[in-house]
């Protein structure tokens, strides 16, 4: 058996590595593709093709952790339906390789697959990431990667309810673009704070071109609403979210490690905010890793098709679509269950578990009942 084992291991290693570098390299020139309409263009001008290149290449182990589990099922795909095509599985049956005994091989190696997709996923490709991003802001002079609208926070001092906006932040710290919401005990606008810079101090934060906007529009009897503006050089606004929960709230959460998101979810619950986005993408983290033992057995049914008179192309390519459409639905499901509130756990086990019962489904009707 050491023998089988070493056999199978080898062959699906090297189809799994040989489907990941091709999906990584279409990847890499997309990514390459997209950042060259803002190299060598202000306010990036030094920001040049090899910074592009340098940057897009970080991002590989974010794209690896993704594709992994495709690449498992179509590198296993090709492996067990190239055997049965040379009827060598058919000598390896005979040699005592049943279905349970084959699903226990593939299984052991897809717990590898899934140690593997762990790593990456929640410490290579983080700390790529964060690297990749300081490296665009280096050149570029801003961070902003949380879309056109940047960042939102919330913030509560007593009755006092604070709704923080940050567009982008700069290399030195500097916070771009705040826009600050302060609303009263009943929930009302009271103030909106403007400010084209800010810096984060002890206990505070330093506001610059500010731009102090006052609602008055509870007048009781015939008084008329008064809207107000004052202009300051400079204000101080109390607070204690720091510059790292803003560069935490610009990063997307799929490119945060596991431990950074439950620390950010932790912060988002004491403060009374949403965080439905990324207890979704916490539990996706958890359970991701864990589709490489689906995809093992997903393949291991082509192993018992019958090649004689067709080729595997056509299967290798449904293999494709069934990643594909995984790929997908996993996504699909994240945008279904964020606008439907579903939770979160569910939202991010589904698609494991959809395919699991295909998986088994599969399995039991060409392995085991034929």
């Amino acid at each position: 058996m050491k023998t089988i084992r070493r056999l199978i291991y080898s062959e699906v290693l090297r189809s799994v590595g040989f489907v990941a570098l091709g999906f990584l390299c279409l990847f890499f020139f997309f990514d390459f593709i997209d950042e060259l309409p803002v190299v060598g263009k202000p306010p990036g001008i030094a920001y040049g093709l090899t910074q592009a290149l340098l940057y897009v290449a970080l991002l590989i182990p974010s794209h690896l952790y993704e594709l992994l589990p495709i690449a498992v099922l179509i590198g296993t795909i090709f492996v067990m339906a190239r055997l049965a095509q040379s009827s060598e599985y058919t000598i390896l049956r005979t040699s005592g390789l049943g279905p349970w005994r084959a699903l226990r091989t593939l299984l052991v190696l897809g717990l590898g697959f899934v140690l593997l997709t762990f790593a990456v996923g929640d410490y290579v490709a983080p700390a790529a990431s964060r690297t990749a991003q300081l490296l665009k802001s280096r050149y570029q002079g801003y961070l902003t990667t949380a879309g056109a609208t940047g960042a939102w926070l919330k913030e509560k001092q007593g009755d006092t309810a604070y709704a923080v906006n940050v567009v982008s932040l700069e290399r030195n710290g500097t916070l771009k673009n705040v826009r600050i919401f302060e609303f009263d005990a009943s929930g009302f606008l009271a103030v909106q704070t403007n400010a084209t810079r800010a810096r984060v101090i002890d206990r505070g934060w330093l506001l610059q071109d500010v731009e102090r906007i006052h609602y008055d529009t509870r007048h009781g009897g015939d008084a008329a609403p008064r809207i107000t503006t004052q202009a300051l050089p400079v204000f101080v606004w109390p607070s204690a979210l720091t510059s790292e929960m803003v560069s935490v709230a610009l990063l997307k959460p799929d490119r945060m490690s596991t431990i950074d998101l439950f620390s950010y979810i932790r912060h988002l619950d004491a403060n009374g905010q949403t965080a439905q986005r990324y207890e979704i993408q916490f539990w996706r983290k958890v359970f991701y890793p864990l589709s490489c033992l689906v995809m093992v057995v997903l393949a291991l049914p082509f192993a018992y098709l019958h090649f004689r008179q067709r080729g595997i192309t056509s299967y290798v390519f449904g293999g494709v679509m069934i990643g594909i459409s995984f790929f997908l639905l996993n996504n699909v499901f994240g945008y279904l269950g964020n606008l439907s509130h579903w939770l979160p756990w569910i939202t991010a086990a589904a698609p494991g578990l959809i395919y699991t019962l295909m998986s088994l489904a599969a399995f039991g009707w060409l392995v085991l009942r034929r």
